[in-house]
């Protein structure tokens, strides 16, 4: 409820090898006592069993001693109530007698070893339903968490020892060979939630039976979602708002591609995983924090512009209302109090004028830099102190969001000795975090990102009428890019950053960490690398870090392992495992984007594919090899020995969502600046046609590509009206609108570069 880690219901594990479990159902033939769960666990039947996930639901299907059921589970779009809606069909040919019983662990916090003699439970003897709360919680306390079903004549227990029995488990539990339970309630138990529906059924009856799990924020507003939830009927106009919330959602740009994987991943996956899994719940299998990431979430929302602008907007403001008055920000905090970490991380705080920038020119929105937004107000961090967790105070001073940008920006323009910005306790990578937490030691990916931030923020100050800023802005980026090649290139490809005693990191003359792959990529993607040095150090990169014989894209290598000056805890990994040398896939996308801008489409199509999860998991070879989900992106990939080529972290990770901005901006190409797209796509020469659907607002552009051998530039007709650009004007007149676009021939584009060469 509201945090996936202050607050949890029932419990959160993450151990791979023992299936443990938190919630569970079990289905028992009254008459022979025999029983059997309707997912795979904890109680096996002899059948097999399907499931299906979609977006945002998952279908267990199965079938034993001629019962058919299927458990659907799904939480509500608005209400916090999650659903567990059971269909069970008789098809054995006889009248049956069943039960159905639902067990859920009460949490009521973070740990349920921290909480399990806090809780107490009670029936509500008016509505039945089954309550439980935590008074002890500091922030929680007044919450209150329901169990329910659609039967008035079921029997309960919220005694775990009941239940299980002594030294019992979860797939052979004690009270499976009891005819009911006990109705037993109260304090000082080891507290669970047990109810159990009995039913009859006739040859060939199908039933509907509804569990509801849920929470309020005291007891009666628990009470009043309990019961305005109930009801198979409700269950399932809940279950079909989800579906249709999820087809819009995901729809606006749909492609059909001769690449089927690129079309599953891009058509859903990605911003599914992103907005599920990122945005709302904030948790995965891996990690499961309920606290918002400064910088995490503002990049997420990038990938939902074409999407659902609302919620960037929404994020953006939530993000600026997290900034100190002295510039800097929370590097996290946990919903709903704030409570969260100061630190001296040097990103953070300029990622919100970077998102606010693309997120005013993609929507022409620029009311938003009008907001007003409060500032928080916490305790400076002593010398040498990198971080501090704290509840910091609301201030009473609020400024537009255009002031908490330009703050941001002020705030970053601290340079050490080489003119380079300060690297901090960490930038992106977090586990650099001793390169300068001295305060001396400078990041060089961190001056290519801000000198893109400056670059952007310039038209947003231009817009405004902003002359000083925007000059200042001019001035810093232009200093900015000349010390970048004055100080950070190597010869082949570019520096990662300057420990706080000077010595270089992500250079020819280490011996770990000879070259990183962000600084080369940004020297791209940003416009401030030298372009001949830029062409250099994505060759390098490329050479040195694409494991086309294992699919990994590395981050950096060689890896750290006896490192000195020593980098931080990214030690603290095996060498070539996430970011130590592994591949995090966060920073590949960076790589393939820089390639794309670089016009190199084989490139970027082969590196695309190295990077795309379907590809891993497309056989049982390789699904043994990547052992984890194929349809959501994994954080890293592993490089280590006897490892190559595994999933590491999935869907809680910030790549979906640019592995979207990838494939929608990059490789397909397709960019808005408010009602006008402009489209240049860099798909492989061997694509001769395909086909893109994009919703602008509430209209629909049909765009159709196919190739010309005839043709050395790319043509585009608006309903039969040729364009004289790679600019479309959209409107929004609710009509369908033809949009051709004629790809140039591969032999007549040869030939033009061999004549512009020859000039």
């Amino acid at each position: 409820m509201e945090n996936a880690h202050e607050y949890r219901i029932t419990p959160w594990n993450n151990d791979s090898i023992s299936d443990l479990c938190g919630e569970a159902f079990y289905i028992r033939d009254e008459e022979s006592g025999k029983y059997w769960s309707p997912s795979l666990l904890p109680t096996p039947g002899k059948s097999g069993y399907q499931c299906i996930h979609g977006f945002g639901y998952s279908e267990f299907r199965f079938a034993e001693d001629g019962i058919f059921s299927s458990m659907t589970v799904f939480v509500d779009l608005e209400d916090p109530v999650k659903y567990i809606l059971f269909k069970i069909k008789n098809a054995s040919g006889r009248m049956r007698k069943l039960s159905i019983t639902g067990y859920v662990e009460w949490v009521l916090g973070d740990l349920r070893s921290k909480t399990a003699m806090q809780i107490t439970t009670e029936i509500n003897q008016e509505s039945g339903l089954l309550l439980a709360g935590n008074a002890y919680n500091s922030d929680f306390g007044s919450y209150f968490s329901f169990f329910d079903v659609d039967d008035n004549t079921k029997t309960f227990t919220s005694d775990r020892t009941e239940f299980l029995g002594r030294n019992g488990t979860y797939k052979n539990p004690e009270a499976m060979g009891k005819a009911k339970l006990s109705g037993r309630t109260g304090a000082s138990q080891d507290a669970c939630g047990v109810l159990q529906s009995a039913m009859d059924l006739t040859d060939s009856e199908e039933r509907t039976l509804v569990f509801r799990l849920g929470a309020g924020k005291d007891q009666y507003s628990a009470l009043q979602t309990a019961k305005k939830v109930r009801g198979s009927i409700t269950a399932t106009e809940a279950l079909i708002r989800i579906k249709e919330f999820w087809k819009k959602t995901l729809s606006a740009v749909q492609v059909e591609t001769p690449d089927p994987s690129i079309n599953f991943l891009f058509n859903g996956w990605l911003n599914y995983q992103t907005l599920a899994s990122r945005i709302w719940g904030r948790s995965g299998f891996y990690q499961s924090g309920g606290a918002f990431g400064f910088r995490d979430q503002l990049q997420d929302v990038l990938s939902l512009l074409h999407s659902r602008p609302d919620l960037v907007k929404q994020q953006i403001l939530l993000s600026a209302s997290r900034q100190f008055r002295e510039g800097d920000v929370q590097h996290w905090w946990h919903p709903p109090m704030g409570r969260g970490v100061r630190t001296t991380c040097s990103d953070d705080y300029l990622w919100l004028p970077y998102v606010v920038s693309r997120y005013v020119k993609h929507t022409g929105d620029d009311t938003i830099l009008d907001e007003s937004v409060k500032f928080i107000e916490g305790r400076l961090l002593n010398p040498g102190e990198e971080s501090n967790y704290e509840l910091p105070g609301v201030s009473n001073q609020s400024q537009s969001l255009y002031e908490h940008c330009k703050l941001s920006i002020q705030h970053g323009l601290h340079f050490g000795s080489h003119g380079l910005p300060l690297i901090g306790s960490g930038d992106w990578n977090d586990g650099m975090d001793k390169v300068g937490n001295e305060g001396r030691g400078e990041s060089v990916w961190l001056a290519f990102f801000l000198y893109d931030v400056l670059m952007r923020f310039q038209e947003v100050a231009h817009g405004r009428k902003d002359l000083v800023l925007t000059e200042q802005l001019q001035k810093e980026s232009l200093q900015l890019r000349k010390n970048i090649e004055l100080n950070a290139w190597d010869g082949s490809w570019y520096l990662r950053a300057f420990f706080d005693d000077g010595t270089p990191l992500g250079s020819s003359k280490n011996e770990e960490c000879k070259i990183d792959s962000i600084p080369q990529s940004w020297s791209v993607i940003s416009g401030a690398g030298n372009s001949s040095h830029s062409r250099t150090a994505m060759q390098s990169a490329y050479d040195r870090l694409v494991k086309k014989d294992i699919s990994v894209i590395q981050l950096f290598d060689p890896p750290f392992n006896h490192a000195v000056p020593n980098p931080g805890y990214i030690k603290g990994y095996l060498p070539g495992v996430r970011e130590n040398g592994g591949q995090y896939t966060h920073a590949a996308v960076w790589l393939i984007m820089a390639f794309a801008a670089l016009e190199d489409k084989q490139r970027t199509h082969d590196l695309i594919q190295m990077v795309n999860p379907l590809n891993h998991g497309s056989t049982a070879a390789g699904i043994k090899k990547y052992k984890t989900e194929p349809y959501v992106i994994a954080a890293d990939v592993y490089a280590v020995a006897n490892h190559e080529g595994m999933g590491g972290w999935t869907w809680y990770t910030g790549s979906a969502g640019w592995m979207y901005q990838l494939l929608a901006e990059s490789f397909f190409g397709l960019s808005r600046t408010g009602n006008r797209l402009t489209i240049k796509p860099c798909v492989p020469d061997g694509w001769n046609s395909f086909k893109i659907k994009y919703v602008f607002v509430d209209t629909e552009y049909h765009l159709y590509f196919d190739r010309n051998d005839a043709l050395e530039e790319l043509a585009i007709s608006l309903d039969g009206v040729i364009q004289h650009s790679n600019d479309v004007l959209l409107l929004n007149d609710q009509t369908v609108h033809d949009l051709k676009i004629t790809l140039p021939g591969v032999k007549s584009v040869k030939l033009k570069a061999q004549s512009v060469k020859q000039l």
